[in-house]
Protein backbone atom coordinates (compact mmCIF):
# COMPACT_ATOMS: atom_id res chain seq x y z
CA UNK A 1 0.00 0.00 0.00
CA UNK A 2 1.50 2.90 -0.82
CA UNK A 3 2.78 5.35 1.81
CA UNK A 4 0.73 8.24 1.14
CA UNK A 5 -2.05 6.25 2.82
CA UNK A 6 -0.74 5.13 5.51
CA UNK A 7 -2.67 6.23 8.82
CA UNK A 8 -0.21 8.13 11.15
CA UNK A 9 -1.23 7.71 14.78
CA UNK A 10 0.10 9.41 18.11
CA UNK A 11 -0.94 7.90 21.09
CA UNK A 12 -0.93 9.75 24.48
CA UNK A 13 -0.86 8.03 27.88
CA UNK A 14 1.51 7.80 31.03
CA UNK A 15 1.50 4.38 31.31
CA UNK A 16 4.53 2.52 29.40
CA UNK A 17 3.06 -0.92 29.31
CA UNK A 18 0.21 0.32 27.51
CA UNK A 19 2.24 2.36 24.82
CA UNK A 20 3.92 -0.69 23.93
CA UNK A 21 1.01 -2.66 24.12
CA UNK A 22 -0.98 -0.07 21.11
CA UNK A 23 2.48 0.08 19.35
CA UNK A 24 2.18 -4.14 19.12
CA UNK A 25 -1.32 -3.69 17.63
CA UNK A 26 -0.44 -0.64 15.28
CA UNK A 27 2.30 -3.23 14.58
CA UNK A 28 0.21 -5.53 12.58
CA UNK A 29 -1.41 -2.66 10.39
CA UNK A 30 0.73 -1.87 7.07
CA UNK A 31 -1.93 0.66 6.76
CA UNK A 32 -1.09 2.35 10.53
CA UNK A 33 1.96 3.74 11.28
CA UNK A 34 2.95 4.68 14.90
CA UNK A 35 4.54 8.60 14.43
CA UNK A 36 4.75 9.51 17.91
CA UNK A 37 4.04 9.20 21.83
CA UNK A 38 3.37 10.88 24.61
CA UNK A 39 2.87 10.87 28.58
CA UNK A 40 0.78 14.13 28.87
CA UNK A 41 -1.70 16.50 27.54
CA UNK A 42 1.18 18.86 27.61
CA UNK A 43 3.55 16.37 25.40
CA UNK A 44 0.96 15.87 23.40
CA UNK A 45 0.15 19.04 22.10
CA UNK A 46 4.13 19.51 20.91
CA UNK A 47 3.88 16.03 19.73
CA UNK A 48 0.73 16.94 17.56
CA UNK A 49 2.48 19.91 16.48
CA UNK A 50 5.94 18.05 15.18
CA UNK A 51 4.19 14.87 13.55
CA UNK A 52 0.72 16.19 12.23
CA UNK A 53 -0.96 12.63 12.96
CA UNK A 54 -4.09 11.60 11.31
CA UNK A 55 -5.51 10.14 14.52
CA UNK A 56 -4.72 10.54 17.84
CA UNK A 57 -5.31 7.78 20.79
CA UNK A 58 -5.83 10.30 23.82
CA UNK A 59 -5.78 8.71 27.40
CA UNK A 60 -8.36 10.98 29.77
CA UNK A 61 -6.45 10.80 33.24
CA UNK A 62 -2.65 12.04 33.09
CA UNK A 63 -0.22 14.06 34.76
CA UNK A 64 0.71 17.96 33.89
CA UNK A 65 -2.59 18.17 31.63
CA UNK A 66 -4.98 16.09 31.08
CA UNK A 67 -6.36 14.43 27.95
CA UNK A 68 -9.82 16.33 27.70
CA UNK A 69 -7.73 19.58 27.96
CA UNK A 70 -5.53 18.82 25.81
CA UNK A 71 -7.87 17.89 22.69
CA UNK A 72 -9.23 20.97 23.41
CA UNK A 73 -6.16 23.09 22.82
CA UNK A 74 -4.81 21.13 19.77
CA UNK A 75 -8.40 21.38 18.13
CA UNK A 76 -8.33 25.13 18.51
CA UNK A 77 -4.77 25.29 16.75
CA UNK A 78 -6.11 22.49 14.59
CA UNK A 79 -9.83 22.42 14.16
CA UNK A 80 -9.67 19.03 11.79
CA UNK A 81 -7.90 17.35 14.81
CA UNK A 82 -9.21 13.72 15.15
CA UNK A 83 -9.42 11.89 18.21
CA UNK A 84 -9.79 8.60 19.74
CA UNK A 85 -10.20 8.71 23.62
CA UNK A 86 -8.65 5.58 25.80
CA UNK A 87 -9.46 5.19 29.07
CA UNK A 88 -10.16 2.33 31.78
CA UNK A 89 -13.37 4.16 32.80
CA UNK A 90 -17.07 3.93 31.19
CA UNK A 91 -18.38 6.73 33.41
CA UNK A 92 -21.05 8.66 30.53
CA UNK A 93 -20.08 12.04 32.19
CA UNK A 94 -16.56 11.65 31.22
CA UNK A 95 -17.46 10.60 27.89
CA UNK A 96 -19.54 13.54 27.09
CA UNK A 97 -17.08 15.68 28.04
CA UNK A 98 -14.47 13.96 25.66
CA UNK A 99 -17.31 14.14 22.84
CA UNK A 100 -18.18 17.70 23.63
CA UNK A 101 -13.93 18.64 23.45
CA UNK A 102 -13.75 16.77 20.01
CA UNK A 103 -13.37 13.38 20.05
CA UNK A 104 -14.89 11.01 17.92
CA UNK A 105 -13.73 7.71 18.84
CA UNK A 106 -14.17 6.33 22.85
CA UNK A 107 -12.59 2.76 23.12
CA UNK A 108 -12.00 1.30 26.91
CA UNK A 109 -8.69 0.34 27.32
CA UNK A 110 -9.88 -3.45 27.88
CA UNK A 111 -11.19 -3.35 24.43
CA UNK A 112 -7.90 -2.14 22.40
CA UNK A 113 -6.36 -5.90 21.46
CA UNK A 114 -9.71 -6.44 19.48
CA UNK A 115 -11.39 -3.35 18.80
CA UNK A 116 -8.31 -0.52 17.96
CA UNK A 117 -7.42 -0.99 14.44
CA UNK A 118 -10.84 -0.95 13.25
CA UNK A 119 -11.56 2.41 15.38
CA UNK A 120 -8.43 4.11 13.99
CA UNK A 121 -9.94 3.13 10.58
CA UNK A 122 -12.99 4.57 11.19
CA UNK A 123 -12.12 8.02 12.84
CA UNK A 124 -9.69 8.11 9.90
CA UNK A 125 -12.60 7.71 7.67
CA UNK A 126 -14.63 10.22 8.93
CA UNK A 127 -16.81 7.82 10.90
CA UNK A 128 -17.48 7.50 15.25
CA UNK A 129 -16.68 4.88 17.03
CA UNK A 130 -18.31 4.75 20.35
CA UNK A 131 -18.99 1.44 22.01
CA UNK A 132 -22.43 0.47 22.41
CA UNK A 133 -22.27 0.63 26.65
CA UNK A 134 -21.02 4.25 26.56
CA UNK A 135 -23.69 5.11 23.95
CA UNK A 136 -26.48 3.71 26.42
CA UNK A 137 -25.25 5.31 29.52
CA UNK A 138 -24.87 8.46 27.40
CA UNK A 139 -28.37 8.00 26.21
CA UNK A 140 -29.76 7.16 29.42
CA UNK A 141 -28.85 10.30 31.28
CA UNK A 142 -29.43 12.43 28.36
CA UNK A 143 -32.13 14.52 30.16
CA UNK A 144 -30.81 14.53 33.54
CA UNK A 145 -29.93 17.64 35.27
CA UNK A 146 -26.20 18.26 35.94
CA UNK A 147 -24.45 18.45 38.54
CA UNK A 148 -23.33 21.85 38.98
CA UNK A 149 -19.30 23.15 39.94
CA UNK A 150 -20.34 23.60 43.47
CA UNK A 151 -22.64 20.68 43.74
CA UNK A 152 -19.11 18.00 42.61
CA UNK A 153 -17.17 20.42 45.17
CA UNK A 154 -19.35 19.74 47.69
CA UNK A 155 -19.85 16.18 46.61
CA UNK A 156 -15.89 15.36 46.78
CA UNK A 157 -16.14 16.42 50.33
CA UNK A 158 -18.88 14.47 51.09
CA UNK A 159 -16.46 11.77 49.79
CA UNK A 160 -13.72 11.96 51.87
CA UNK A 161 -16.37 11.46 54.41
CA UNK A 162 -16.37 14.99 55.80
CA UNK A 163 -19.30 16.19 57.93
CA UNK A 164 -21.77 19.18 56.86
CA UNK A 165 -20.27 21.88 59.10
CA UNK A 166 -16.39 21.21 58.32
CA UNK A 167 -17.74 21.16 54.40
CA UNK A 168 -19.48 24.65 55.12
CA UNK A 169 -16.64 26.22 56.62
CA UNK A 170 -14.15 24.89 53.46
CA UNK A 171 -15.62 26.52 51.13
CA UNK A 172 -17.16 29.80 52.85
CA UNK A 173 -20.53 28.39 53.16
CA UNK A 174 -23.35 28.26 55.86
CA UNK A 175 -24.39 24.81 56.48
CA UNK A 176 -27.63 25.45 55.31
CA UNK A 177 -26.35 26.11 51.83
CA UNK A 178 -24.39 22.88 52.25
CA UNK A 179 -27.48 20.87 53.36
CA UNK A 180 -29.08 22.57 50.50
CA UNK A 181 -26.95 21.57 47.84
CA UNK A 182 -26.96 17.94 49.16
CA UNK A 183 -30.79 17.62 48.82
CA UNK A 184 -30.15 18.90 44.97
CA UNK A 185 -27.83 16.50 44.77
CA UNK A 186 -29.95 13.74 46.20
CA UNK A 187 -32.48 14.95 43.82
CA UNK A 188 -30.67 15.12 40.75
CA UNK A 189 -28.86 11.63 41.29
CA UNK A 190 -31.54 9.84 42.02
CA UNK A 191 -29.72 9.16 45.55
CA UNK A 192 -31.25 7.75 49.13
CA UNK A 193 -28.48 9.18 50.90
CA UNK A 194 -24.84 10.69 50.66
CA UNK A 195 -23.18 7.63 50.53
CA UNK A 196 -25.52 6.75 47.65
CA UNK A 197 -24.80 10.07 46.45
CA UNK A 198 -21.14 9.33 46.12
CA UNK A 199 -21.58 5.82 44.77
CA UNK A 200 -23.57 7.14 42.05
CA UNK A 201 -21.63 10.02 41.28
CA UNK A 202 -18.31 8.02 41.06
CA UNK A 203 -19.74 5.62 38.82
CA UNK A 204 -20.77 8.30 36.35
CA UNK A 205 -17.26 10.05 36.55
CA UNK A 206 -18.85 13.28 38.12
CA UNK A 207 -15.94 12.55 40.65
CA UNK A 208 -13.17 12.15 37.81
CA UNK A 209 -10.81 14.83 36.74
Amino acid sequence: MAVAQTIRVLVVDDHPLLRSGIAAVIAGAKDIALVGEATNGQEAIENFRTHHPDVTLMDIQMPVMNGIDAIVAIRQEFPNARFIVLTTYDGDVQALRALKAGATGYLLKGMLREELVDAIRAIHAGRRKIPPEIAAGIAEHVADDALTDREIEVLRHVATGTPNKVIAAELSLTEATVKSHMKSILSKLGANDRTHAVTIATKRGFLDG
